[in-house]
């Protein structure tokens, strides 16, 4: 398995700047919990010859890719079709995702909301929890919306699914701590050092209008227990702490 997965995001409007990419962050956040990296960063426009050639490149490496825009059913949706193309496969209507569909619009699924049960040939659905209309995936492609609220979801579902056992990339978990200097903490510290040798622990002191410590965990192995120690022993001494993403 390829610990590092690649990131694609589908978009005129990300190019010219009416929408922002939310994206990155929400799934690099994502692979990192479960000890995956992020391999690269490609936002692509609305160009269906581009657009097949890049998809062509990606699956040609392997490589685990999240996708991210231009599922839906509309004329400048080209996804499905290009993901056909780089695949070199034919579009056909998906029994699943047909049945998704009709499940969720009854006979308003026709004529036009059908057309997004149009998939590669041999692709698999990804479900969609938001609104029942699924992705897809073919070669370690995972085509999602571009909307957030479906697709980070979505995500979350092929990473549980399909790559459970987790990957070998440092995972990194940590907390914000405001108002209290690293002298403090320092037996805290010290115990947990100790206690958990095989996690590497950290404290990295913010400058700013208000004083903080990013202070936490990273390792390749599960970081649950000594991330809850860390939180139960800043909860004893009464230190004011928020959990941190980055």
């Amino acid at each position: 398995m390829n610990d590092a997965f690649g990131i694609i995001v589908i978009g005129d409007e990300i190019l010219n700047g009416r929408r922002r990419d939310r994206h990155f962050e929400a799934l690099g956040g994502m692979l990192r919990e479960r000890g995956f990296g992020v391999a690269w960063l490609r936002i692509l426009p609305d160009d269906p010859d581009y657009l097949a050639a890049e998809l062509g490149r990606t699956m040609a490496e392997g490589r685990p890719v999240f996708c991210c825009g231009g599922i839906g059913a509309t004329p400048d949706d080209h996804t499905r079709a290009c993901a056909a193309r780089a695949a070199r496969v034919d579009l056909q209507m998906h029994p699943e995702a047909v049945a998704e569909i009709e499940g969720r619009f009854g006979k308003d699924a026709y004529p036009h909301r059908i057309r997004m049960a149009e998939l590669p040939r041999g692709s698999e659905i990804i479900p969609n929890p938001y609104n029942r209309i699924p992705g897809f995936s073919i070669n370690h492609h995972y085509f999602m919306p571009g909307f957030p609220d479906m697709a980070h979801p979505m995500a979350a579902w092929v990473l549980d699914e399909r790559y459970a056992a987790g990957g070998s990339y440092e995972r990194q978990r940590s907390v914000l701590v405001r108002g209290v200097p690293e002298s403090a903490l320092m037996e805290l510290m010290q115990t947990l050092t100790q206690k958990f040798p095989d996690a590497k622990l950290f404290s990295l002191p913010r400058l700013g209008e208000e004083f903080q410590i990013e202070i936490g965990f990273r390792g390749v192995g599960s970081l649950r227990a000594p991330f809850e120690a860390l939180t139960r022993g800043l909860t004893k001494l009464n230190v004011r702490y928020d959990l941190h993403d980055g």
